[in-house]
């Protein structure tokens, strides 16, 4: 995975939380982009954004199916578990903060608050207090992409989705690459995450972590100016990827390999994986190749008992004759 999540933090480690920036007079907007500002500067500039918005506003209540998430949301798996918790406070104590909102042509779109919103209709309640603002596209689109970023650790395929609906908001990508404090290589590595083949893009839409922005990059270079049997070859070996048996930072050296030797003894052709369950979860995999023969079982799957058993199997298969 790309380390973007790991230098984001480090650059906003001092910043404080929106309800705790004391609000000096705010300029004018430039009528010009941003430029360099980085990630940091960009969430600290929404946050007293929201802040100030929040405080020219009263809070009211408003239909909770009314209200649609911020279209630049690039957070596309909500952990469950926190929402749940989130809801069962609400619950108990009602909704400290309101959420943010603006109008749109119909209803209204959420600026900062899904979770309380998610939580909310989890709570199956049919109402929410809302503090209604005017907050410009730009605005929004970098508020939800700093915001998750830095304090979400978004996967690469979901910072690479933001990116995509956040870019018609620039007048170029070096103004965008500016604008979210990356290299404009960076940039272009998260923006290869849209060549990828369709297969890819079905499973990262379910299990985003399953590819970082390096690894897509690669792939997509090993596979422009490919057709047919070369596309064959990178779906069963991304097929392993999904499995758990071939690790995603080496799965373009792996697809070109066998499309190089395709044909020939020891490409993925020759490959066979069996899964190996304890019931109706996977505890492993075993794989034949030209070259191996691998069996992999999950940490987590194995008892002491299980691992002796396993352990005095092999020295028994493999042991001198006597």
């Amino acid at each position: 995975m790309s380390n973007l999540r790991e230098r984001m933090m480090t650059k906003t480690a001092g910043l404080r939380a929106a309800k705790d920036i004391e609000l000096a007079a705010q300029p004018e907007k430039p009528a010009a982009p941003r430029t360099a500002p980085g990630m940091a500067g960009a969430l600290a500039t929404a946050q007293a954004r929201i802040l100030e918005l929040e405080k020219s506003g009263n809070s009211l209540e408003l239909p909770l199916a009314s209200i649609v998430p911020n279209p630049w949301q690039p957070r596309r798996v909500f952990n469950e578990a926190k929402l749940t918790e989130l809801a069962e406070s609400i619950r108990e104590v009602g909704l400290i903060q309101p959420i943010v909102v603006r109008k749109a042509a119909s209803g209204y779109q959420i600026v900062a608050g899904e979770r309380r919103w998610r939580s909310h209709k989890m709570l199956g309640k049919e109402s929410i207090k809302a503090v209604i603002v005017e907050i410009s596209d730009q605005d929004m689109a970098m508020l939800a992409l700093a915001e998750n970023v830095v304090r979400d650790g978004l996967a690469d395929y979901e910072i690479a989705s933001s990116i995509r609906e956040t870019e018609k908001e620039f007048p170029s990508r070096k103004r965008m690459a500016e604008a979210l404090g990356i290299s404009r290589s960076e940039l272009y590595r998260f923006l290869s995450f849209a060549d990828l083949p369709k297969f890819v893009i079905k499973d990262l839409d379910l299990q985003p972590r399953l590819l970082g922005a390096h690894a897509a990059e690669g792939l997509v270079a090993v596979l422009r100016n490919q057709e047919g049997r070369a596309f064959e070859i990178a779906e069963e070996l991304w097929m392993q990827v999904v499995a758990g048996d071939l690790d995603q930072t080496k799965l373009a050296k792996e697809v070109k390999l066998a499309i190089e030797n395709d044909g020939k003894a020891g490409t993925v052709s020759d490959r066979k994986i069996d899964k190996i369950f304890a019931g109706k979860n996977q505890a492993g995999s075993i794989t034949k190749d030209a070259g191996n023969f691998t069996v992999k079982i999950k940490t987590g799957m194995l008892t002491a008992e299980r691992e002796e058993r396993i352990r005095t199997l092999i020295s028994q298969l493999f042991a001198e004759p006597e």
